[in-house]
């Protein structure tokens, strides 16, 4: 087996089971599914793929490990994420109940919420809630110091990292699909506002384990 092509099978794995565990990521684009709609969802999934490029970025030019050995600039990382995955949370946790909209709760978003987001702002929600997790950064600079070999160019490491971009995107957006399925929708509408609670409280817990990090 050629090199390249075992470490890619490493880092391609290793990504799939990171991308598939549930996290903010995951918690965002479920939220912004049931709450706001397919095209939503789908624009955040993009977002956190993009988001994805920043931490690639810190691995491929070594700059994450400045990161790592400052505790100033971890702490002040750590605050910024759990401030925005706590305002989300707390967002969520003011949802009041909903009505089912005239589609059956298809894939429009309900007009009893808040207003739909633009597609930037759904793509910006995703990218800081990726970019703002230094677990996220964590979790790259210590794959690609294993996994890679220095002797591996530059321009192959960058491929990897476009096919980590990718498939984070594809993974987010097949989740999008799936939670925007007319008849999870509706049954969504019946009992959001309890689900949308529930997720408050999940985006406040991963604010608190941020806020307790630490660095090793």
């Amino acid at each position: 087996m050629h090199p390249y092509l075992a470490e890619f099978l490493t880092i391609a794995v290793a990504h799939a089971l990171a991308v598939a565990s549930p996290g903010p990521d995951f918690a965002i684009v479920l939220r912004q599914s049931l709450v706001h709609g397919r095209r939503t969802a789908l624009w955040t999934s993009i977002g956190i793929g993009t988001g994805i490029s920043l931490h690639i970025t810190y691995a491929l030019l070594g700059i994450g490990l400045l990161l790592m050995g400052s505790a100033t600039a971890f702490t002040v990382l750590k605050y910024a994420g759990a401030a925005y995955l706590a305002w989300i949370g707390l967002q969520s946790l003011r949802s009041r109940p909903r009505t089912v909209p005239a589609d059956g709760g298809g894939t429009k978003a309900n007009p009893a919420t808040a207003a739909l987001p633009t597609g930037r702002a759904a793509f910006v929600t995703g990218f800081l809630t990726n970019a703002l997790n230094p677990k996220a950064t964590f979790f790259f600079l210590s794959l690609f110091p294993v996994a890679v070999s220095p002797a591996t160019p530059k321009l192959v490491q960058a491929g990897y990292g476009v096919w980590l971009i990718f498939a984070t995107m594809a993974w987010f957006c097949f989740v999008s699909l799936v939670f925007t399925r007319p008849n999870v929708r509706t049954a969504f509408f019946r009992h959001g506002h309890w689900i949308d609670r529930v997720l408050g409280v999940v985006f406040l817990g991963f604010a608190a384990s941020l806020i307790f990090a630490t660095l090793k």
